[in-house]
């Protein structure tokens, strides 16, 4: 009996000593990148839970509030399907105002109603691409027998007021793809592409072809040549709702990509205009120009009132949405969904009623709120500060929601795990799941921020690979 038990006691020694193992490992491999020059004057932060129990398994300054970057993203999201559902859908309709008489003229306002869909026009989804969408809206047009519109057509996007960009973004970002503001009728993800060429010769980078058109905005190209193998440096500078862009920056020589995207100043103007530039093409004119609520507010103008009806899209699911929005980081959808739960929650929609009701929920499910000091959705503002601590609370304590495998599904592979990713001016982050060969499961937050120097994420990932 006696020699049984001492049996029992050994292989539990054993098991206890192997279980410690990794984390004996990752500690050793945090103090490295701690002592890293690149690291000298960052704050460096992570925290790991045991995914089955929550226990803190090893934590470093992770009661530290730093900017997140697009980690925020999976607190966002957690939120998202918390508050709205996995199944939730976004509504567009279009309809018209005035009275149509018996020869097809429409004497009134052709109105597309926004209902705060990120995906409108999208290229992401079958159902959302922006041909898809017109030809739903024409064919409507068509069966309702407008064949002339005295009138407008306009881009409604009324429901969440006219602050498309959050407070504390940074002005270098705003204007590119990448910081398109939310606005309630969004419209191809509210971008645009511009293909450009850099010209040893003459030493001028030239814009090749600007998809789609943009008749109505201006562009001003400073761009110089780059060296070859710097990459692109351009920045578009295009403030919301403005009609002029500058270009600024660097194009490098002999780049393979063919261009750049940058932001839709005005989504629901573009919508509205391209929806008017497909009627003219097929024979159903506009008597005025394409307007939207927010110029029709501007010129103290009433949005006129809605007659009939024609058409409502509904947007793809919320599962399928944030499968993008943390799969491909995409900002947009990101502060988009922190809108529309302050919509939800019976709020403005705003930026900040959003931040709130994040806040709250989470408040409300046992984190500190002073954790979480969240002004946008997306993780791009530097001024959004989490601590790793709330974070992988989040994450430990959404795997037990009935949303989880969507969720799970949407964090990117990133060193063999399942990481959502963050990248911002001297912000590198990662925050997700691993299970290791053995089958321990872990939850992961790493953060540094103010680092030196570039290629930290190879040093972030040979600290995670202690627990290989």
């Amino acid at each position: 009996m006696l020699k049984k038990s001492t049996t029992l006691l050994f292989v539990l020694i054993q098991t206890l000593a192997f279980a410690q193992s990794p984390i004996k490992k990752l500690e050793q491999a945090f103090n490295t990148l701690l002592a890293d020059p690149q690291a000298k004057y960052a704050l460096t932060s992570l925290c790991v839970l045991d995914a089955n129990t929550g226990q803190t398994l090893f934590a470093r300054n992770e009661n530290i509030g730093l900017a997140t970057a697009s980690t925020l993203k999976t607190i966002t999201s957690a939120t998202a399907f918390s508050l709205l559902g996995k199944d939730f859908q976004y509504q567009t309709t279009l309809a018209y105002s005035g009275t149509l008489d018996a020869n097809g003229a429409l004497h009134g306002s052709l109105i597309i109603i926004g209902g705060g869909d990120p995906t409108l026009g999208s290229w992401r989804y079958d159902t959302t691409k922006e041909g898809f969408i017109l030809n739903q809206w024409v064919t409507a047009i068509k069966q309702a027998g407008i064949k002339k519109i005295d009138g407008n057509i306009i881009g409604d996007d009324s429901l969440w007021g006219s602050q498309t960009t959050p407070d504390g973004w940074v002005w270098q970002d705003i204007g590119n793809y990448y910081g398109a503001g939310a606005s309630a009728l969004s419209w191809r993800e509210n971008q645009f592409d511009l293909h450009l060429r850099a010209n040893s010769a003459n030493g001028n980078v030239s814009i090749q072809k600007i998809i789609p058109e943009m008749p109505y905005l201006k562009i001003i190209n400073e761009l110089k040549p780059g060296a070859e193998g710097t990459g692109d440096r351009v920045y578009a500078y295009l403030p919301p709702l403005a009609s002029t862009a500058y270009l600024r920056g660097t194009w490098a020589l002999g780049i393979s990509k063919p261009g750049i995207s940058a932001a839709l100043p005005d989504p629901a103007f573009d919508a509205a205009f391209r929806l008017q530039d497909t009627l003219r093409r097929i024979g159903i004119p506009a008597s005025l120009t394409p307007t939207t609520t927010r110029q029709l507010k501007a010129d103290q103008q009433p949005l006129p009132p809605i007659t009939q009806k024609l058409s409502t899209i509904s947007s793809p699911t919320l599962s399928r949405i944030i499968y993008w929005f943390n799969k491909k980081s995409v900002n947009l959808y990101g502060e988009h969904l922190l809108k529309t739960l302050a919509w939800k929650a019976g709020k403005e929609g705003t930026t900040k009623n959003g931040a709130t009701a994040v806040i709250s929920y989470w408040t409300g499910k046992g984190l500190d709120r002073d954790a979480l000091n969240i002004i946008d959705g997306s993780g791009l503002s530097p001024g959004t500060r989490v601590t790793t601590s709330a974070m992988a609370s989040v994450l430990f304590q959404s795997q037990k929601e009935s949303w989880f495998a969507g969720y799970y599904e949407s964090f990117p592979e990133n060193n063999g795990m399942k990481l959502k990713s963050g990248s911002i001016n001297d912000v590198s982050a990662y925050a997700g799941y691993y299970t290791d060969p053995a089958g321990r499961k872990y939850i992961i937050v790493i953060n540094i921020n103010n680092y030196t120097g570039s290629g930290i994420s190879r040093k972030l990932f040979k600290v995670l690979d202690a627990l290989k």
